[in-house]
């Protein structure tokens, strides 16, 4: 009976006459408020149900779903961390929640206070001489800053520069980035060893180049240790050196942006700096710029006039504003919460434990699942499964056989240069228990691949959904119960 409760829906559950709460009997009929019309001719079909019946139902539900509150959450190029939840505390106080947005910025100095710090100490952890907070995510901060480059060439008579060039190890949406501002997208193709290929960056490089993305540390998780070099060859024929940021969380604290002679780059901060992420939002994706650059980003920044704070900074050059306001402030106030809590040693510290823990399960996983590209890694490790065409298992299979074990599955097929990739970034947050943990589930499924493959290939298991065909639910989905 306790196993037909738990999977009925709650319609099912319905009693005539249970409630959780009795309301008064209205003083008035409902056709002085709304026209008869309008009103309902029979009773809408709403179960009936205690509130103890309420409240199992819905914490059920809840604990079928996969969150970090409960399990690890190794979601490569994702930072799926560890969030203070004091942070998500302060960033609903009234003084900050209750603002409306066209308030007179007379009435809002607290939270353009908090701001203008914010874009201060993203100045100082990367080197970079301005910052905006406009951009609601991390692609918005892409398109930002890309106009911004856009803006700058305009400026300077390079209306001609009309290629982007994009690494294949480069977030995916760096090219579609560059597609929508306008450009034409060049794919520069890897070296061996998983890094940019200076010989094919040379050969791209040309009067044309607008800009050239890079992703640092890029998706297979390698740190671009020629980038000083690239650099130079980029700014060489006129070009900008745009960083895609997303996983600052691998430099923080241990290298500044600036210092490598990058141009142009845009933050997560739902991912490195301590906002929720997930769940389609809410994302900020704040973009820095040098200082030949820092002109050309969107108007209004917040600006510190003689002890007041304003928007209405003074920059003609500027490529306009990017969004009605001024930010996700909840995510904002987050960010500036995580940079006020830690000093720059600590930062450093951060960055270490990212890098320390995905090279720990690189290693702990050596022999077995192997990383692509056998080196040292950053924050992630790309690994890669006992071969498929022997075994007839897959990654996909995998990843679904981690369910039965209590881990939500890391980011597979991807990046699209490593077949079969298994994606993994066990975040600077996880501990080394969770990480043996974590080891020892995988070991056991290599263990699975090679005496009973049926059983991986079958999973999960454990499930409320299992096996499903998964052509069918594309082309034909059932999305009733």
């Amino acid at each position: 009976m306790q196993e037909i409760l738990k999977n009925e829906l709650s319609i099912e559950k319905s009693r005539p006459g249970r409630r959780g709460v009795r309301f008064e009997k209205a003083q008035k009929p409902a056709d002085a408020y709304v026209p008869q019309a309008y009103l309902r001719k029979t009773a809408p079909n709403l179960p009936q149900l205690s509130e103890f019946d309420t409240v199992r139902h819905f914490t059920r539900l809840s604990q079928q779903n996969y969150s970090l509150d409960g399990q690890f959450y190794p979601l490569g190029s994702c930072t799926m961390k560890y969030n203070p939840k004091a942070y998500d505390v302060l960033s609903v106080l009234p003084g900050f929640a209750n603002a409306h947005p066209f308030a007179p910025e007379s009435a809002v100095q607290g939270t353009l206070e908090l701001a203008y710090n914010l874009q201060e100490l993203l100045k100082k952890v990367t080197g970079l001489s301005a910052f905006t907070l406009q951009p609601a995510a991390g692609a918005h901060g892409e398109l930002t800053g890309i106009l911004t480059a856009r803006a700058y060439h305009d400026a300077h008579g390079g209306q001609n520069r009309t290629e982007v060039i994009v690494p294949d190890t480069a977030h995916g949406t760096n090219p579609a980035t560059a597609n929508m501002a306008g450009y034409t997208v060049v794919n520069i193709k890897s070296a061996p060893n998983g890094c940019v290929d200076k010989a094919a960056l040379k050969a791209a490089l040309s009067e044309k180049t607008a800009v050239v993305m890079l992703t640092v540390p890029n998706t297979v998780g390698l740190f671009e240790s020629e980038i000083r070099e690239i650099a130079e060859l980029v700014h060489g024929v006129g070009a900008l050196l745009y960083m895609d940021g997303a996983n600052f969380n691998a430099l923080i604290g241990l290298a500044k942006p600036a210092d490598f002679g990058v141009d142009i780059m845009h933050l997560n901060l739902h991912k490195t700096f301590a906002a929720p992420h997930g769940g389609g939002g809410p994302g900020s994706g704040p973009v820095g710029a040098a200082e030949h650059v820092a002109p050309f980003l969107p108007h209004p920044m917040v600006s510190c006039v003689n002890g007041k704070y304003t928007l209405a900074d003074n920059r003609p050059e500027s490529h306009n504003r990017m969004k009605a306001f001024y930010g996700n402030m909840a995510v904002v106030i987050r960010g500036y919460c995580y940079l006020r809590q830690f000093d720059g040693k600590t930062l450093k510290e951060i960055a270490e434990n990212a890098i320390l823990n995905a090279n720990y399960v690189r290693a702990c996983l050596k022999g077995k699942f192997n990383a692509f590209f056998d080196r040292n890694c950053m924050h992630e490790c790309v690994l890669t499964p006992p071969d498929p065409h022997a075994t007839g298992v897959h990654t996909s299979d995998i990843a679904k056989r981690l369910l039965d074990y209590g881990f939500y599955a890391p980011t597979i097929y991807f990046p699209l240069i490593v077949p079969e990739a298994l994606m993994v970034e066990p975040t600077e947050t996880e501990n080394k228990d969770m990480l043996d943990a974590f080891v020892a589930a995988m070991e056991k499924i290599y263990d699975e691949i090679k005496t009973d493959p049926q059983v991986v290939k079958e999973a999960p298991h454990t499930q409320p959904v299992k096996r499903i065909d998964e052509v069918s639910a594309a082309r034909q989905p059932n999305l009733r119960w």
